[in-house]
């Protein structure tokens, strides 16, 4: 059955870390739903090689309309987490025990949402230490599933395993 996965992206996130899992989550049938602050406007990926044309607004979607989120990396993460209804879209989100799929510097909104705390997790390096900081429990793994509700993985390298665990969980929503 189809499942619909929310995407919070915006400017400069990391190309392959939405296209990828995009991709693979269509293929398999389900529906990728992209939002960031204007619908219809279209964001460049951080390598210039994606562009994504935005399909709804933050006012106008609730977490109760999706089956999954992913939260692809580069600097959309940073950028997003700084608008509370990002903030408290993840936080819902976080809340309401669907799965989540984040890479790279993705667990940046779930940090700000309080989302981490005692989850295993991974990211890149570079803010390995913000997520140990936050509570998480961290491995420097190519893909860690926490309960099948979160899946992470480190960098654009990690796709293929993080694409695998993701369909794995949402296949069996």
């Amino acid at each position: 059955m189809s499942k619909k996965i929310a995407v919070l992206i915006t400017d400069e996130f990391e190309d392959s870390e939405f296209t990828s899992p995009a991709e693979a989550y269509t293929k398999a049938g389900h529906e990728v739903v992209t939002i960031e602050m204007e619908a219809g406007k279209t964001v460049t990926g951080k390598q210039g090689k994606a562009q994504v044309k935005i399909d709804k607004d933050i006012d106008h979607v609730s977490p109760a309309e999706f089956d999954a989120l992913l939260l692809p990396g580069g600097h959309s993460p940073d950028a997003l987490r700084g608008d509370d209804r990002f903030v408290n879209f993840t936080k819902e989100f976080v809340a309401s025990g669907k799965p989540i799929f984040a890479i790279c510097h993705g667990p940046q909104l779930l940090i700000s949402a309080n989302g981490v705390r005692g989850r295993k997790m991974t990211c890149v390096k570079a803010i390995a230490i913000d997520l140990k900081n936050a509570g998480a429990d961290f491995y420097d793994k190519e893909v860690v599933v926490d309960n099948d509700k979160l899946v992470t993985s480190r960098t654009p390298e990690d796709l293929p395993a993080f694409n695998q665990e993701s369909l794995r969980i949402l296949n069996n929503l």
